[in-house]
């Protein structure tokens, strides 16, 4: 029986990492709330990194674990998480915005 209550420490992924990621389609977030959360830190996120080009932490879940990658946000669609080279990340598997 595994116990999900341990937690989980991010490895942290360069972003040109991400493109060879799998990801499930599975939403990682538990409550509509906590998605609500993420939509609302993602499109601070996205305005942070248009105007600022500031970098953000993204943690997120990949088939194989958690990962957390440090960058700016370009854009982001009903689905996905635009970063820099065209990179995405499914939206559905992001746990954190930092």
């Amino acid at each position: 029986m595994t116990n999900d209550t341990h937690i989980k420490i991010p490895v942290s992924i360069e972003k040109e990492n991400i493109s060879g990621l799998k990801f499930p389609d599975n939403e990682v977030l538990k409550s509509k709330d906590e998605i609500k959360m993420r939509n609302a830190d993602l499109e601070r996120a996205m305005k942070l990194g248009n105007l600022e080009h500031n970098k953000i932490k993204i943690i997120f879940e990949d088939s194989e674990g958690m990962k957390q990658v440090e960058t700016t946000v370009w854009g982001v669609t009903d689905k996905r998480v635009i970063l820099k080279q065209a990179i995405l990340i499914p939206i559905h598997r992001i746990h954190e915005i930092k």
